[in-house]
């Protein structure tokens, strides 16, 4: 592997959601994650593993965490490892043997990453759940959507991704710059109700200081303003409208044809919504194409909104790269970009147990992989079984 991650090892346990994505964003940026499937498929695995694009770049051994040697296991990896990532109820990895302390005893460099949507402790940390319910519990569900209905789910971005993933590598990555540095490595609680409550910060301040309306679609950047906001275009599409700043707002005018116009001054509130109804007529007027070669490249601030297949073929995102093909799979490229040690995607998603005994040798567990495989502690692939 290369990239500036190159030669951290990582164990991740299998998961879905926020752990993967965090786990294979340490993948391309070169670290060796390796993946602890489950001995049999289940919902976890369902459909076609090469399609399981959170998994790209890892490798995969499988291990029967119930068996009386699974621990075993898992200890001798987690001995050889920098960061390890775990993503079940608060006490399950303490059950089963593999909590933070019994590991940290003994590799004391470790950095232990628990990545859960309610934190390990607090009234709801043993209770179910998914990123809509973390993400409404930390407000940042309410805001979004129009002031006649119902709050609008952002998939699952927000929460899982964004507040949830993102937050786990940041803390994982700062442990690891601890740990190289005194030798002592720590638990990392990454909770996504945490996170998601971090991303709203600026807007705590812009509620303290009163110039954050509580209802939702009334303030600037929730789709209350009319110079930031989705129209429909003649042909079902839409454009995407984002004219802030003064300069960029006279020239959205221009560009509608409203130059000379008789409207409301821009931050004029009560003014807002004959402002958006002019602009919903005028988009309404031609089609999302047609609008898009209209203000393409202009200081408008204007995008066309795209489906996820046509975002592939975005002449600017194709310039950049931006989608990259590995494995016959069209996908996202490696982000961040970094100038001297770039990461890159180190291959496609394994079948689960594909690489138990690579891992297990290349790891210096080689001496007990026989033992390991007659007793059913670690498994080959799944398909082979």
């Amino acid at each position: 592997m290369s990239g500036p991650l190159a030669g951290v090892r990582v164990l991740e346990f299998a998961g879905i959601g926020p752990g993967p994505f965090a786990a294979m964003l340490l993948a391309d940026l070169g670290a060796d994650v390796v993946r602890v499937d489950r001995p049999e498929p289940g919902a976890l695995s369902a459909g076609d593993p090469g399609l399981d694009l959170l998994n790209r770049g890892k490798r995969s051994v499988v291990v029967d965490l119930k068996h009386p040697d699974g621990a075993e296991v898992i200890l001798g990896l987690a001995d050889r490892a920098a960061i390890v990532i775990e993503g079940w109820r608060p006490g399950v990895a303490e059950r089963l043997g593999i909590g933070p302390q019994t590991v940290l005893e003994r590799n004391p460099g470790l950095v232990y990453g628990r990545m859960t949507g309610w934190g390990q402790q607090g009234p709801l940390a043993r209770a179910a759940g998914h990123d809509i319910g973390y993400i409404a519990v930390a407000g940042a569900l309410h805001p979004i959507g129009r002031p006649d209905g119902p709050p609008q789910i952002p998939l699952n971005l927000v929460g899982d991704f964004g507040g949830g993933a993102l937050y786990l590598v940041v803390g994982c990555l700062a442990a690891l710059h601890v740990a190289r540095t005194t030798g002592r490595g720590q638990v990392v609680d990454a909770a996504i109700v945490d996170g998601t409550a971090h991303l709203t910060t600026m807007f705590a301040g812009l509620l303290a200081g009163g110039a954050w309306q509580p209802e939702r679609g009334r303030n600037l950047l929730d789709g209350g303003a009319p110079f930031y906001a989705v129209y429909a275009t003649a042909d079902g599409g839409h454009m995407a409208v984002g004219a802030l700043e003064p300069q960029f707002y006279a020239e959205l005018l221009r560009l509608l044809g409203l130059a000379d116009a008789d409207l409301p001054a821009q931050h004029d509130v009560a003014g807002w919504p004959v402002l958006r109804a002019r602009f919903a007529e005028v988009f309404a007027e031609r089609t999302r194409d047609e609008w898009t070669e209209l203000f393409e490249g202009t200081d408008a601030c204007v995008a066309p909104v795209l489906s996820l297949a046509e975002a592939q073929r975005h002449p600017h995102l194709v310039a950049r790269a931006t989608f990259e093909e590995h494995f016959g799979v069209r996908q996202p490229a490696v982000a961040p970009r970094l100038s001297r040690t770039p990461g890159v995607v180190g291959g496609g998603p394994p079948v689960p147990g594909a690489d138990t005994e690579t891992v297990l040798t290349e790891w210096g567990l080689g001496a007990h992989l026989r033992r390991w495989l007659g007793s059913g502690a670690v498994s080959r692939t799944q398909e082979a079984r």
